[in-house]
């Protein structure tokens, strides 16, 4: 079962997807997407690592900044016959700026098909797998081609993604809603 968490900014998404986490699975795999380019950078990763440690949970961490689809896909399938491990994936869009950014002068649909392999390995995942991800269309319109192009791809990667997850959480000010179970549909 897939469980996407988003929201905007510092809006409290990762500690809720950790805290869901520890409700549902005794341990869980904690795949860090997040590349360290710089010192605040560094820090931050750290900062996070630590609160890991301190919650008493049985976090296995491993770092992918790119192959993504390939370790969800991996972990899948080394377990079968036993039950899948927990995945806490953070975040697809900073997986989507190191795939963007690799193939930033390639074609897009490049990029998608990055996209496509992503939403087929989540698809045919077997375990329970939490998925966190920035609303990053609620602001202003980027000034760069770049930019703009990161939004609308940001865009198209959550509504795909919120679409074959079970449940969609909104975190705002630390507040988590489950927006799948109230879609409006036509």
């Amino acid at each position: 079962m897939s469980v996407l968490v988003t929201g905007g900014a510092r809006s409290g998404k990762s500690s809720f997807a950790e805290r869901l986490c520890m409700q549902r699975s005794s341990e869980a795999w904690y795949v860090a997407t997040a590349q360290a380019y710089d010192d605040e950078m560094r820090e931050r990763i750290r900062l996070h690592q630590n609160q890991r440690d301190e919650a008493g949970y049985l976090w296995h961490t491993v770092e992918e900044p790119l192959a993504l689809s390939e370790l969800i896909t991996r972990m899948g399938e080394s377990h079968t016959g036993t039950s899948a491990p927990t995945i806490l994936v953070d975040c697809l869009t900073l997986w989507l700026t190191n795939v963007l950014l690799t193939h930033e002068h390639e074609p897009e649909q490049v990029v998608l098909e990055h996209m496509n392999a992503l939403v087929s390995a989540i698809k045919s995942y077997p375990g329970l797998l939490v998925l966190v991800t920035n609303e990053v269309g609620d602001g202003i319109v980027p000034e760069y081609a770049l930019g703009r192009r990161y939004r609308d791809l940001a865009g198209i990667l959550n509504q795909r993604i919120a679409a074959i997850c079970r449940e969609v959480f909104l975190v705002t000010v630390g507040i988590a809603i489950e927006l799948k179970s109230k879609e409006y549909r036509l």
